[in-house]
């Protein structure tokens, strides 16, 4: 019997208490805090943004710092509470939760939730990625676009309290698991930039006598996406992509195994490589090799090499759209064929190594996060208590 079986049979064995968030805690909205008011020194400081995109399960640190006669006006968690973001364009990053441990006071923009509560703060935060709690929290998410979620909705929301030293048992565990996901993740970047370093060497133009100097329009035929919508052709089989990531899934497909390069809304990372069957939107295109001295994986190389350059190429807009002309227009230099295979294999070895999910480190990273969270939501899963 483990530890955590044995406190359990020990402090609850008929069943555990569940509470609402807003019987054992209280919400506070932060306030007044701007992106522009963030510094590299100061009071301790989390913008909502940052909550997205930089904090895990909690923290001790801040990522930016304001001035502290700034912060001293606003509300500001203390240590052990809860920094819950309030909007996402995303149901399942609506009230993301980091516990804030840090020492000092740390100021809370607006769009975020101070939860200040008698519970550990761990265990509430990591309740708050559970799935006991995301399929309680889906019913109260309001808005269109952008979508949110009300501190009067998150008092609602029921949470198993077991006692303090199952809760501090559950953390420790759950620690673990997040603490190796850190190193596998670390590992895995390490590898990118190892990546990226070779592409950067491997790729570097040759002005030889052996090499040519072409236009991508001499190279290649661009083919262009179809378009399908979410609401008409949403299914399970193939994932659907334009010019970013994943966007949906759908029951047919139209490419497989291809490089995918932004048309519309572009962003930096304006090329990838897409193993497997998937659906090519028309906001991204493909291409075919049409000149017999080519690799198409070596030319996928070095698009990927030349991301700046590509997205220098976009429309000046808000919404930055690929010049087609002026993207066939840009000149790559060209080893004999049999050395841009040679490169292509050794940088396809790489590109697998770090972004395939059927082997290596990336597919190491997902069986342990699905471990995670099947642990996870099995320890915060408790019989309730009779009245």
């Amino acid at each position: 019997m483990s530890k955590l079986d044995t406190l359990i049979a020990e402090l609850c064995p008929a069943g555990v208490e569940h509470r609402s968030l807003g019987e054992v805690g209280h919400f506070t909205r932060g306030n007044g805090l701007q992106k522009s008011d963030l510094a590299d020194a100061g009071a301790p400081a989390i913008h909502y943004g940052q909550l997205h995109t930089h904090y895990g399960v909690w923290t001790r640190t801040t990522k930016s710092f304001t001035d502290p006669a700034l912060a001293a006006k606003l509300r500001r968690a203390r240590h052990g509470d809860l920094i819950i973001v309030t909007t996402s364009e995303d149901d399942a990053a609506v009230a993301k939760a980091t516990a804030w441990l840090g020492n000092e006071e740390a100021a809370i923009s607006g769009d975020a939730y101070i939860y200040r509560h008698t519970l550990d703060p761990r265990y509430v935060a990591y309740f708050f990625q559970s799935r006991p709690f995301q399929d309680q929290k889906v019913r109260f998410i309001s808005g269109t676009k952008v979508r949110r979620i009300a501190g009067s909705a998150l008092e609602k929301i029921r949470i198993p309290v077991p006692p303090i030293e199952v809760q501090r048992e559950i953390v420790r565990i759950l620690d673990q698991f997040t603490e190796l996901e850190a190193e596998l993740e670390a590992e895995l970047e390490a590898r990118r930039r190892q990546y990226e370093h070779y592409r950067r060497v491997l790729l570097a133009p040759l002005d030889t006598s052996d090499a040519q100097n072409l236009s991508l329009g001499e190279i290649m035929k661009i083919n262009f996406g179809t378009r399908i919508t979410k609401s008409k052709d949403a299914g399970t089989k193939y994932p659907v992509y334009g010019g970013g990531g994943e966007s949906f899934r759908t029951d047919a497909y139209n490419r497989r195994d291809e490089w995918v390069i932004s048309r519309f809304a572009m962003s930096a990372n304006c090329v990838r490589r897409v193993s497997g069957e998937f659906w090519m939107l028309d906001s991204g295109f493909t291409f075919d090799i049409v000149n017999a001295n080519v690799d198409k994986d070596f030319l996928g190389q070095l698009l990927l090499n030349m991301q700046a350059t590509i997205f220098a190429t976009s429309t000046q807009s808000a919404q930055k759209n690929i010049d087609i002309e002026g993207f066939k227009r840009l000149r790559v230099w060209l080893p004999p064929l049999s050395r841009q295979r040679e490169i292509a294999i050794i940088l396809n070895d790489f590109d697998t190594l770090v972004h395939s999910l059927s082997v290596g480190l990336p597919a190491e990273l997902m069986a342990r996060r699905q471990q995670y969270e099947y642990y996870r939501d099995r320890l915060l899963t408790f019989e309730e208590a009779s009245a």
